[in-house]
């Protein structure tokens, strides 16, 4: 079973594969920040600072609400991110969060296919 180390709390959770970030930071005290729950408020807001490639696929709600530009930094939204089959730590940062729950959601361009 992978851990996530919440390193803000100094709290490391033994976790089933494939577990929510946030929903394991709740059940078990882990300490990230939360309010909604459901990609919009951006208080969940991460960094990933160890283990990425054992994160899961970004989501089109934490596309829209960080942008590529916290992407591409290692940024995530713990309500939308699931840790898969290793360890990972993480870590946040009020700055950085302030700045996140003050973001418009981006609105993402619809692909056009030209092909018939």
């Amino acid at each position: 079973m992978p851990n996530i180390h919440f390193i803000n709390s100094q709290k490391t959770l033994e976790v089933p594969e494939h577990s929510n970030i946030l929903r394991m930071s709740l059940r078990y005290d882990g300490e990230l920040p939360n309010r909604c729950g459901g990609g919009i408020c951006g208080t969940c807001v991460f960094k990933t600072e160890e283990g990425a490639e054992f994160l899961d696929n970004v989501k089109i709600q934490e596309r829209r609400k960080l942008g590529e530009e916290w992407l591409e930094k290692g940024y995530r939204l713990g309500c939308q991110t699931f840790v898969t089959t290793g360890d990972i730590a993480v870590s946040w940062d009020e700055e950085v969060t302030q700045q996140v729950k003050k973001r418009k959601p981006d609105k993402l361009k619809k692909e056009v296919s030209t092909t018939k």
